[in-house]
């Protein structure tokens, strides 16, 4: 029996060149595969439909297109919730985009060392922590599975408002064995300060090279051409260009009033805010690269 239908996702815009390219070796880190085709089941309690009518092999068609004209070679698939807790759909989308991408997933509390070493072994570089709506994971679980993370090579990624949770959180971030890897410029919720306690225990994480950010999704907060949060992108930066990445957040899901973004104009927003040449290959290549074990 087909799925029930819920409300259709956008179509992001066809992909168009940015004012500058990404450089060879270049990584765009946060990207979703989706698919209402049938091919993957979709989670019941999703907000959204992918786009209908698009088949998975049609959407791989698509991502390799927005790479190749913004300029990228690499990637990183993170799990979208609308397939729900089973990472089939991103594993595949690893596997057929080939050795230079990764993927990110989901683990539920209590994972298995067996669950966790198929993880691993299919390409997957990170478990992903919703600690702003929840999800099978938990803080608590994250810590207690970071040892075993660790040995295996993988890291956390994580969605938490900045502002709210970074300052709570940072003793226990700063204890961890494994990587954390905080999403789109840690998700300020009241306001784009970098003025907040929380968005300041962020940049002192940064700076002791403790976790990690993607620089990405700023569309979420503000319209374009996203310089409301300029002053975020550049306080990240300065706290720490070694520890921060790039990420489109293609193809846009689950706006919530926010504008569909194109592509080329939140590459040429981070281009703004990057201080030279240096500091952008350090951000595109040399840093994913060395988070997710490509080769340079």
């Amino acid at each position: 029996m087909a799925e029930p239908r819920k409300p259709m996702a956008g179509m992001p815009p066809a992909a168009r060149a940015p004012r500058k390219t990404a450089p060879p070796g270049a990584c765009d880190t946060h990207v979703h595969i989706v698919t209402a085709s049938g091919e993957y089941p979709l989670w019941d309690g999703r907000v959204e439909d992918p786009v209908h009518g698009i088949t998975f092999d049609e959407w791989l068609g698509i991502y390799r297109t927005h790479l190749d004209t913004l300029g990228f070679t690499r990637g990183v698939i993170v799990h979208s919730i609308l397939h729900g807790t089973e990472n089939d759909v991103t594993f595949e989308a690893v596997r057929r985009m080939g050795p230079g991408f990764r993927g990110v997933g989901l683990l539920p509390d209590g994972a298995t060392q067996a669950q966790m070493d198929d993880f691993a072994d299919r390409n997957m570089s990170a478990v992903r922590l919703n600690y702003v709506h929840g999800g099978v994971l938990t803080w608590d679980g994250a810590r207690r599975m970071a040892p075993a993370l660790a040995d295996r090579g993988l890291h956390i990624q994580m969605l938490a408002h900045a502002d709210r949770h970074l300052a709570e959180i940072a003793d226990d971030v700063r204890q961890l064995p494994t990587d954390v890897v905080f999403d789109h410029i840690g998700w300020p919720a009241d306001g784009l300060t970098v003025a907040s306690e929380g968005f300041q225990a962020l940049c002192a994480l940064l700076a002791d090279g403790q976790v990690w950010v993607k620089l990405s999704a700023v569309y979420r907060m503000c319209d374009a051409p996203y310089a409301a949060t300029d002053a975020l992108v550049a306080a990240l930066i300065a706290a720490n260009p070694e520890r921060c990445l790039w990420g489109s957040d293609w193809p846009h899901l689950m706006l919530a009033g926010a504008g569909m973004p194109e592509g080329a104009d939140l590459l040429d927003a981070f281009d703004r805010v990057v201080p030279d040449d240096a500091t952008r290959q350090r951000i595109l290549v040399e840093n994913p690269a060395r988070l997710f074990g490509f080769d340079t």
